[in-house]
């Protein structure tokens, strides 16, 4: 199944290198489901410091299981009123950044 990217969009009150910390546990966590070459390989980001957003490639099976628990722990963590997420196009996204 493919989802597409998902951008995030950060209130003004969420330092980005929280989300993205919030995000590489997300990958963490996928590591214990799918394992870390796969996560390493099938997982990328983007992070847009002046846009206060990070694009996360949901493109993949892996991927799109980062998106859902990201999407779920920036919930627990930050909130309902903390951000957006919306699907975009992979051209505009761009995420590059793989999983360390």
């Amino acid at each position: 199944m493919t989802t597409g990217v998902y951008r995030f969009i950060f209130d003004k009150d969420i330092a980005l290198t929280d989300a993205e910390a919030t995000l590489h546990l997300a990958m963490i966590a996928a590591e214990g489901l799918f394992g870390n070459a796969i996560v390493r390989m099938d997982v990328s980001f983007a992070a847009d410091q002046a846009g206060r957003s990070l694009s996360v490639d949901g493109t993949t099976p892996v991927g799109a299981a980062v998106v859902r628990m990201f999407t779920s722990l920036m919930l627990r963590e930050f909130g309902e009123d903390a951000f957006t997420v919306r699907r975009v196009k992979a051209s505009s996204a761009e995420p590059t950044a793989a999983a360390a």
